[in-house]
């Protein structure tokens, strides 16, 4: 393929989070590739009344080698109209932007219509979501504003993949799980990891990570802690990842469960140079969220070589087949407690394991690439 002028629109250094690893690690895909890639990251991605963590902004050093440039406003139209008038005059030939919120409808959309009248750049959306776990006044309209400037789309599940065929059926659309996050260190024995953690090494250590938000869960795993067989085995969970909505709903009921003395709970921002620490001291990964596209945390699963266990919403099974990387369950206590018991009473990790590094090659980030450059 010859090489082509990309433009990222999107989440970049030195905002944090997720969303800035997705378009990073997509960039460094392109560029190895042979493209000619920038990314167009956000001056003000949120209002701060709208962002419920600590800070949107990361203290590590901006990643090497990639050009990012600090332009997009997500709520001054004035800036949408100027980097817009940017865009169309660089005439990239392919332009990615992923979808995650409605709320980022009316900048995106504003920048890409634009952009469009130089009659050249075609546009591919990469989407997260297309109907929000957390509905909002306007996120139909906004949303329709936004994919009415796309040419085509990439979903990360099937269920998003769907929703968007509901709103918008004349927009292609591959299905493309999410790639494995394979930049946050390497795979390492647990020793290190825990002793950093102050963890006993012959512990038995489930991994709850990322934002802390209702959807996902936290206080479903939280009441399968208190199951009697869970206690009597010494299970730990370890919790690794920033509140985002009241920490005292989590904290009384970890005090009314009595099982303070089971979780460690790291709930600050956890930097990119400290995902891998987490993952390799931990057994098994468990999503217990309550409902869900697709997820990022199953990619750093992945790549750390971590078995899951998911609850059966939304893309997640997709990504984890019961039985040969993890276990599926119902969004339950009890349920979630049962799979946590049957993967450590049955010592069935290494099996799962050996089923996570097979699985994981069907992730490499060369199949959303090329998906991307093939819309």
């Amino acid at each position: 393929m010859n090489p082509k002028k990309i433009v990222i629109l999107g989440s970049a250094h030195p905002l944090r989070g997720g969303l800035s690893a997705f378009n990073e690690r997509l960039a460094y895909q392109l560029q190895a590739e042979g493209h000619d890639v920038q990314i167009y990251t956000f001056s003000l991605q949120y209002p701060n009344f709208l962002f419920p963590g600590t800070t949107q902004y990361s203290d590590e050093p901006a990643p090497a080698n990639l050009k990012i440039e600090i332009k997009a406003n997500s709520i001054n139209p004035l800036n949408w109209i100027k980097v817009g008038r940017e865009l169309k005059k660089l005439r990239p030939d392919l332009l990615v932007v992923k979808f995650w919120l409605p709320f980022m409808g009316p900048c995106f959309g504003t920048i890409l219509r634009i952009l469009k009248r130089n009659k050249h750049t075609r546009v591919v959306s990469v989407l997260d979501n297309v109907i929000p776990h957390e509905n909002r006044i306007g996120d139909r309209p906004f949303t329709q504003y936004f994919l009415k400037t796309v040419d085509a789309c990439i979903a990360m599940s099937r269920s998003v993949q769907a929703d968007l065929k509901s709103l918008q059926p004349s927009i292609p659309c591959a299905f493309i799980p999410h790639p494995l996050y394979d930049h946050f260190g390497a795979v390492e024995s647990n020793s290190r990891a825990r002793a950093s953690l102050k963890i006993g090494e012959n512990e038995k250590v489930i991994l709850f990570f990322g934002f802390i938000r209702k959807y996902k869960g936290l206080d479903i795993l939280l009441e399968a802690m208190a199951d009697e067989r869970i206690r009597a085995a010494g299970i730990k969970l370890l919790v690794a990842g920033e509140f985002y909505e009241d920490a005292n709903f989590y904290t009384d009921l970890i005090n009314t469960l009595d099982i303070a003395s089971s979780c460690m709970m790291h709930t600050d921002f956890i930097p990119n140079s400290e995902v891998a620490t987490y993952f390799n001291a931990a057994d098994v990964v468990v999503q217990p969220y309550r409902t869900a596209t697709q997820s990022g945390i199953s990619q750093m699963a992945y790549h750390f070589e971590k078995p899951m266990i998911v609850t059966n919403v939304g893309g997640l099974p997709e990504i984890v087949p019961d039985g040969k990387v993890g276990f599926v369950t119902e969004v339950s206590a009890q349920a979630i407690a049962e799979a946590i018991l049957t993967f450590f009473s049955d010592k069935q990790a290494e099996k799962l394991v050996a089923g996570v590094k097979e699985e994981k090659l069907k992730y490499e980030w060369h199949h959303m690439s090329a998906a991307i450059l093939n819309a």
